[in-house]
């Protein structure tokens, strides 16, 4: 079967389900892109990775991670394998690392996404999937900033006053927000002391 690479572009808010997620994957050299509706709790798994934060509790998906670690077992690759009804239907590929042995199980996507990025594992889809859900869009600097979700215009999260502190002081709110668990904020604060940095 031939299989299509993806890569994971980024997240958006929905805007036909309230408190749900867009997760956009991209065909890797190509401007088509497959836009899945996700819920909050995966998005939140997504974008952790995705931005590179360390929550003080490991989610399910760090535990799941973790597990599979110490038993000696890694997810080689995630699989889209089908569409029906606007519902995406995925496989993940476990290997046991000390036997070589492998096997797969069924998933909902956006949890075999979410693995996918933290065991560093290819995603693949079929070119059925890409015809029949894949769209072109022509990605611009304000579009990749909407679809980031460290830029989402839905934050109630003040940008303006951050940028007023000093570096050691968002330092100090990164820390307590990584701690109350507020991700989102988290990687705003993030993104601010880095562009800060990089002006020294």
């Amino acid at each position: 079967m031939d299989k299509i690479k993806l890569e994971v572009l980024g997240l958006s808010y929905s805007q036909t389900q309230v408190g749900a997620y867009a997760l956009i994957l991209s065909v890797k050299n190509s401007e088509e892109r497959i836009p899945i509706i996700i819920g909050g709790f995966e998005a939140q798994a997504i974008a952790i990775q995705l931005e590179g934060l360390k929550p003080p509790r490991p989610l399910t998906h760090d535990l799941f991670f973790k597990f599979a670690e110490i038993v000696g077992y890694t997810v080689s690759e995630v699989f889209i394998h089908s569409l029906d009804e606007g519902i995406f239907y995925s496989k993940i590929f476990i290997k046991n690392n000390n036997t070589g042995d492998s096997f797969e199980i069924d998933s909902r996507t956006s949890d075999a996404v979410a693995l996918a990025l933290r065991f560093n594992a290819p995603i693949y889809t079929t070119p059925q999937i890409v015809q029949k859900a894949g769209i072109l869009i022509n990605i611009t600097e304000e579009d990749k900033e909407s679809i980031n979700p460290k830029e989402s215009k839905q934050s109630t999260f003040k940008r303006s006053s951050l940028e007023d502190l000093s570096v050691e002081e968002l330092e100090v709110l990164l820390n307590e927000a990584i701690e109350k668990e507020e991700y989102e904020k988290a990687s705003k604060i993030r993104d601010i002391i880095n562009k800060k940095k990089t002006r020294l």
